[in-house]
């Protein structure tokens, strides 16, 4: 994707003003000086990162390789924002469980949610009532695994999105 002229694009280390090197992932600032619509500095939230080097094509303005995914731990599902808050509400309302992470994934040309929850018994029950709550909580229907404690990942991510971008 080549960059428009009258556009600035940066790609910062997310959270920060911190430019990245060239080629590494970083979250999208735009600058645009539209006189209708001017833009300064606006983090997108979005992750891409810059291609150095002359297009094949000859044009000589910045490149980016596209959508690379988020750089918040908001995920977007069936067209509705699922935020790390709601996930750690759904944990607060279960206090049997340790820690959870929500995937979300994409079958059949549907998005899925699957909350992995870290629980010391693996009881249907309390599954299909963490299940109520998630659906409660963020209004979609996820399904509810629980894992053995000491399993999830340890990368402070409350959301991991594991679909294709």
């Amino acid at each position: 994707m080549i960059v428009n002229e009258t556009v600035v694009v940066e790609i910062v280390r997310p959270g920060t003003s911190d430019p990245v090197p060239d080629g590494e992932v970083g979250e999208v600032v735009v600058t645009s000086f539209n006189r209708d619509y001017p833009m300064i500095r606006l983090a997108t939230g979005d992750l891409s990162a810059l291609i150095p080097g002359v297009s094949p094509c000859g044009r000589t303005n910045a490149r980016i390789k596209g959508w690379m995914g988020r750089a918040d731990q908001t995920a977007k599902v069936k067209g509705m924002f699922v935020h790390p808050k709601q996930i750690a509400e759904v944990a607060a309302r279960h206090p049997e469980l340790k820690r959870v992470r929500l995937v979300v994934d994409r079958e059949a040309e549907q998005d899925t949610m699957t909350l992995l929850a870290e629980c010391a018994t693996a009881d249907a029950a309390l599954a299909a009532a963490i299940a109520a709550t998630l659906q409660s909580i963020t209004k979609l229907k996820g399904s509810v695994k629980l894992v053995t404690p000491g399993t999830l990942p340890n990368d402070g991510k409350l959301i991991a999105d594991e679909r294709k971008p």
